[in-house]
């Protein structure tokens, strides 16, 4: 029996940025009902390929045939309307507009004098958002909502628009556990209606749970397309890595085999009783020179909200944070950055990088002011601290003048980093710093984030993975429902321990269920 008609082919396409080969002969084939895994480390082109597909961008050379006629499409909503969805990392929709608007933007219900019908949209927005598990008032607007229930707002959206192939780019980066399985029975509806799904994530459990064929990119090049079961796990990390088998298991046998971090002295942070109404109860902690101080627990425990509530960003009705023992005054962020708070937050995106802005001028937004005399710039004090951090970090830019937007998430999360360690801070806030990011990029934040202890900085990690959290932390401290409920020191600090303190049960008693471990991958 012949296979399927491709829905979806690509030739031979390319693309070049100044200085930069994106893309470079790629091919690649999708056929009705297939979950495909596009994957590669940041920068090998996968977010181009994207881009291509949907418009944003148009090739150098190569052809794209969709449902069996050449395409070149001028626009995102072009692609849209002839069939190609794509559901992005970050939520790219109108956050001020409704939660119904935006599910129907584009595309909204009128009655028959060419009048947008309100209720019928609304009535028609609460019933399919309640297919994915989401119930929400749909009048109020998408800004109210948390991350994860935008992004099945997006998904709604992507799905709803008769779409023949859909593009899932790190779908499940802002889902807790019940709306990935959410998530997961939508696809396996696509595929069985016949509907083509490209599937981008660095996750490799799913993967393997959700993808019959992969496609694997490296700096711009196609090295790999076949079946996913024909590959094991270490031989796709091999294959998107380009290094021989053995040296990839040498590195995972030692990646984390490194000795604890020497934390001597007085804490150089202490935040005690900080309270932030329905939020926050009375959290404390307290981190040494030198020291990672892991942050564990479920989405919704408090974990970000901590974090912000040290470095001013979010306002706490009580509590104190002193630095260097010296009490912070204010409790605004600029009063924090002052003191020798940095905050690199979870969503890089919308919180933190300038993507119309230039490297160069991202990395040195917060030291602008130091940097100046008499309202005059010190060009070339910026440029030394630009050029040193761009080194250091191992960016990858055409030139410090290249648009960060430009950049991959991995280089872009480095960008941030470089900003807030231009600012010589005491303390660094790190949300989720690996999220997003490919598997290279990952080894290398982690370890700068060893080398950055090891020089005496304190260290907060959020991480929503127990591996990264557990081998990265000197001790961990475990939130529940905006509370402390637990903390792992020393022989303690393991992912068994762990999950009994997030689950709230005796650590010595029963094992903790699977459940637990599947819940705490996201949060």
């Amino acid at each position: 029996m012949a296979p399927p008609a491709e829905v979806l082919a690509v030739r031979g396409l390319s693309k070049t940025f100044p200085g930069v080969r994106a893309l470079d002969d790629v091919d690649l084939t999708l056929h009705p009902g297939e979950v495909h895994a596009l994957i590669g480390e940041n920068g090998a082109g996968k977010s181009t390929l994207i881009k291509l597909l949907t418009g944003v961008y148009r090739p150098d050379a190569g052809d794209i045939t969709f449902q069996g006629r050449k395409v070149s499409f001028a626009t995102p909503l072009e692609a849209q309307k002839a069939g190609i969805s794509t559901i992005y990392q970050e939520v790219n929709l109108i956050p001020l507009l409704s939660v119904a608007r935006n599910l129907f933007l584009g595309r909204e219900p009128r009655n028959r004098f060419g009048v947008l019908d309100v209720a019928r949209m609304n009535r028609e927005a609460a019933q399919t958002l309640g297919t994915y598990g989401v119930r929400v008032d749909v009048r109020q607007s998408l800004r109210t909502l948390g991350v994860g229930a935008q992004q099945m707002v997006a998904l709604a959206r992507a799905v709803a628009t008769d779409a023949r192939v859909v593009i899932m780019d790190e779908p499940t980066s802002s889902l807790e556990p019940r709306e990935v399985e959410t998530l997961f029975s939508v696809i396996r509806r696509l595929r069985d209606a016949g509907i083509a799904v490209v599937y981008v994530s660095h996750r490799l459990d799913e993967l393997y749970a959700m993808c019959s064929t992969v496609t694997v990119l490296r700096d711009g090049r196609r090295v790999h397309h076949g079946r996913l079961a024909d590959l094991d796990r270490l031989a796709l990390v091999s294959t998107m890595l380009g290094r021989d088998l053995g040296e990839v298991r040498a590195e995972g046998a030692t990646k984390f085999a490194g000795d604890h971090h020497a934390a001597d002295g007085q804490p150089v942070l202490r935040a005690e009783g900080l309270t932030v109404p329905h939020t926050l109860h009375d959290v404390s902690v307290s981190i040494r020179p030198g020291e990672v101080l892991g942050l564990g627990g479920l989405l919704g425990s408090g974990r970000t909200e901590t974090a912000k509530a040290i470095s001013g960003a979010l306002a706490r009705s009580s509590g104190e944070v002193t630095v260097a023992g010296a009490p912070l005054r204010g409790g605004s962020t600029p009063a924090a950055i002052r003191a020798g708070i940095s905050l690199l937050p979870e969503d890089r995106k919308s919180e933190g990088i300038v993507p119309g802005l230039s490297v160069r001028e991202n990395i040195a937004l917060a030291a602008l002011p130091r940097l100046s005399r008499f309202g005059l710039v010190s060009e070339a004090r910026v440029d030394s601290i630009v050029d040193t951090f761009i080194a250091r970090l191992r960016i990858k830019a055409s030139s410090p003048h290249q648009k960060v937007g430009e950049l991959s998430g991995g280089n872009q999360q480095k960008v941030l980093l470089a900003r807030w360690l231009a600012m010589n801070p005491k303390v660094l806030l790190l949300d989720e710093p690996t999220r997003g990011i490919d598997v290279g990029a990952k080894a290398e934040v982690q370890k700068l984030v060893d080398e950055l202890a090891a020089d005496g900085l304190g260290v907060l990690l959020i991480s929503s993975d127990l591996e990264e959290l557990i081998e990265g932390s000197d001790r961990v401290v475990v939130l529940k429902d905006g509370a402390v409920v637990g903390e792992l020191i020393g022989d303690d600090v393991n992912e068994d321990r762990l999950m009994r303190t997030i689950a709230g049960g005796d650590p010595a008693r029963d094992p903790a269920p699977d459940a637990v471990k599947e819940a705490a991958t996201d949060g």
